[in-house]
């Protein structure tokens, strides 16, 4: 009886252990791709939780009509289409089932369900849409310049604070395979990592110099485009500490596989501390 009990414990810490990490209760501190991963990141980001459950609610609708149509597919291969001729009367031909060409309830129903279906989709997106591009008042604002094939990072909030006004820039270039330490993970791995603060609203600014460029961290749920001569902005607000990984988005030459984006997301103390480290270089 006691070897069962154990068994029943250890067999239930399994499925709570299982459970926890399934579902994402567990928090990550280095967020990236996994080798054969079919689902999304764990989300850093309340944009990105708001993704992911459209995500699942769109999925619900696309099951439940999937299983309808096939089912319909079968029933009409099944009722009306070619089979064997022991199964007919070879004599007359003659079919048990009627033939219609027209029927207006059926019409009406394929065309209202679906506008409604449509209109319980496009509510929760359209949503979604406007939050992302809600801009609230920044405590942080990064200058993300795109390069052949490196980042650029400017934290032009610092500006008045240095002698000669460059404020906190730097490149951000992927490490090579031969000074990769132990642990760090390859191709995504950079010299500098953009350090950001947490439960703060971030503005990002994104621009290239020279090609099309993409800024992209699946975590964030952001994708913004590099374009050269404009800006485009987006907004983030991170939600928990870690190391969240992303790539170039956009083809943008032989190295376009190259240059990776690696952010850190800290508490506030920890920022300060890196920004009077950085101010004092």
């Amino acid at each position: 009886m006691t070897l069962l009990n154990s068994n029943r414990t250890s067999l239930f810490s399994s499925l709570v252990i299982f459970f926890c990490l399934s579902s994402e209760l567990v928090p990550s501190t280095m967020d990236a791709a996994e080798s054969w991963q079919i689902g999304f990141q764990s989300p850093a980001t309340p944009i990105m939780e708001g993704i992911i459950n459209f995500h699942n609610h769109i999925m619900f609708f696309m099951i439940n009509i999937g299983v309808l149509v096939m089912w319909l597919l079968y029933r009409c291969l099944s009722l009306y289409g070619v089979r064997s001729w022991s199964e007919y009367d070879k004599r007359s031909l003659n079919y048990d089932y009627d033939v219609f060409t027209h029927a207006t309830t059926v019409e009406v129903v394929w065309t209202v369900v679906p506008a409604i279906v449509l209109m319980i989709i496009a509510v929760p997106s359209f949503a979604l849409l406007y939050s992302m591009d809600e801009m609230l008042d920044p405590g942080v604002t990064l200058k993300v310049v795109g390069h052949q094939w490196y980042w650029s990072y400017e934290y032009s909030d610092y500006n008045h604070i240095t002698e000669d006004n460059a404020g906190i820039n730097f490149d951000s270039y992927m490490i090579a395979d031969d000074d990769l330490s132990e642990g760090c993970l390859r191709l995504l791995e950079v010299d500098n990592r953009v350090v950001l603060p947490v439960n703060t609203h971030i503005r990002i600014l994104v621009t290239a110099a020279d090609v099309l460029h993409s800024w992209a961290v699946p975590s964030f749920g952001i994708k913004v485009d590099a374009c050269p001569g404009r800006l485009n902005q987006t907004t983030l607000f991170l939600k928990n500490p870690g190391v969240f990984y992303g790539q170039c988005s956009e083809l943008c030459g032989t190295n376009h596989g190259f240059m990776p984006i690696c952010v850190e997301a800290v508490g506030l103390e920890e920022y300060t501390t890196w920004l009077e480290e950085k101010l004092e270089l």
